[in-house]
């Protein structure tokens, strides 16, 4: 499995995370809270927290396309949803992440 992460510092972590994930419930199963969200894409998940002016996201996938798909799909919608503040997600390289039985 592979994961990637990223981080944007914004006082309204809250606000987008719980509007990225509304806005994707409507095609794949998506639940959230006022600081952590967990959207289902068909190519893996991606898991939100917002924290005291950071939003960090992380994204897993059995492939590296499918972290840098998610990446990008986040990376799009956020600029839509943050516009007035240019919110940028700095991604980590794609790691391995093993999983524990």
């Amino acid at each position: 499995m592979y994961a990637i992460t990223a981080r944007a510092e914004t006082e309204f972590a809250s606000k987008y995370l719980q509007q990225l994930c509304k806005h994707f419930a409507h095609k794949v199963p998506s639940t959230y809270d006022e600081t952590s969200g967990k959207v289902e894409f068909p190519m893996g998940d991606c898991t939100m927290q917002a924290t005291d002016g950071v939003l960090t996201v992380t994204c897993h996938s059995e492939e590296t396309d499918g972290v840098t798909q998610m990446g990008q799909i986040i990376d799009k919608h956020l600029e839509r949803f943050a516009w007035k503040e240019k919110v940028e997600l700095t991604w980590a390289d794609a790691e391995t992440v093993v999983q524990e039985a």
